[in-house]
C-alpha cells in the first residue's frame, strides 16, 4: 500500500512539471481565437417594427381571403346601392290613382244574401234578397248581372237551380255603385229544377232542406241562406 501511494505521488509530480514547461514556452505573440457575436446581444440590438408597420401587418391579416366558388358577402354600401338602383329603375311604372267611374276593386265589394223565411209551405215560392255594397272611397262600376252574381240553390251535392240558367241576352248589367249605398236585387225561385237545357220540361223540387248561396269571382264567401220546402 505504501509503495502504491509513492508511485501515484511521483506520477502527479511529473504531470505537473510537464504542464508548467508547456505553458512557459507558449509564444507571447499568439492571438486569441476569435469568437462569433453573442446571439442575445444581436437580438437585442435589432430594430423593432414601428407602429405603422404593425398597423399594416394587422390590416393585411384582417382582409378576408376570397374562397373560390363562393360569392363575396355584400357590404352595407353595396346593398344600399342595389336598393337605390331597384327603386329608381326606369321599368317600374307606378299605378295611376283611381278615379270615379273606374271598375270596382274586388276588395271594396261586400255581397250578402238573405232569405225571406226559413220554411216555405207547399205552393209558396222562396224569395231572397241579394245585396252588394261598395266600401271604397270613390264611386265605381261593376257587373251585377245573373252570371257575374250567380245565385245557386243546392241540396247536398245536387245542383237544383241557378240564376245563370236559361237567361236571355248576354246577362251583363253594369251598375254604378256609390260608396255605402247598396245595390239590392230581389230573387224568386219557382221551385223547379234548372240546367243547361231550357227546351225540356223542368221537374219540381221535392220537400227537404236547401241552401241558397252567391257565387261570384274574387268576392270571398258571401254567406248562405238555409231554408226548407214543405
Amino acid at each position: 500500500m505504501a509503495l502504491l501511494v509513492a508511485v501515484l505521488v511521483v506520477v502527479a509530480v511529473v504531470a505537473w512539471a510537464c504542464s508548467s514547461t508547456s505553458g512557459a514556452h507558449r509564444p507571447s505573440g499568439a492571438q486569441a481565437i476569435p469568437t462569433g457575436p453573442d446571439p442575445l446581444a444581436a437580438l437585442a440590438a435589432s430594430p423593432k417594427p414601428g407602429p405603422s408597420a404593425n398597423a399594416g401587418e394587422k390590416g393585411r391579416r384582417a382582409q378576408p381571403t376570397p374562397t373560390p366558388g363562393r360569392p363575396a358577402v355584400p357590404t352595407a354600401t353595396a346593398s344600399a346601392a342595389v336598393t337605390a338602383a331597384t327603386t329608381l329603375s326606369p321599368n317600374t311604372v307606378p299605378s295611376p290613382p283611381r278615379q270615379e267611374g273606374d271598375p270596382c276593386a274586388k276588395g271594396d265589394l261586400v255581397v250578402s244574401l238573405s232569405g225571406e223565411r226559413q220554411v216555405y209551405p207547399g205552393g209558396t215560392r222562396p224569395r231572397f234578397t241579394l245585396t252588394l255594397v261598395n266600401t271604397g272611397d270613390l264611386m265605381c262600376k261593376t257587373d251585377v248581372g245573373p252570371r257575374a252574381l250567380e245565385v245557386r240553390i243546392t241540396s247536398g251535392k245536387d245542383r237544383i237551380w241557378s240564376s245563370s240558367d236559361c237567361i236571355s241576352g248576354d246577362g251583363i248589367e253594369i251598375r254604378r255603385l256609390e260608396r255605402g249605398i247598396p245595390y239590392v236585387r230581389p230573387i224568386e225561385w219557382d221551385r223547379l229544377r234548372s240546367g243547361s237545357r231550357c227546351d225540356i220540361s223542368r221537374a219540381g223540387a221535392r220537400p227537404g232542406t236547401y241552401v241558397a248561396a252567391v257565387h261570384a269571382d274574387d268576392l270571398g264567401n258571401p254567406g248562405k241562406a238555409v231554408f226548407h220546402l214543405r
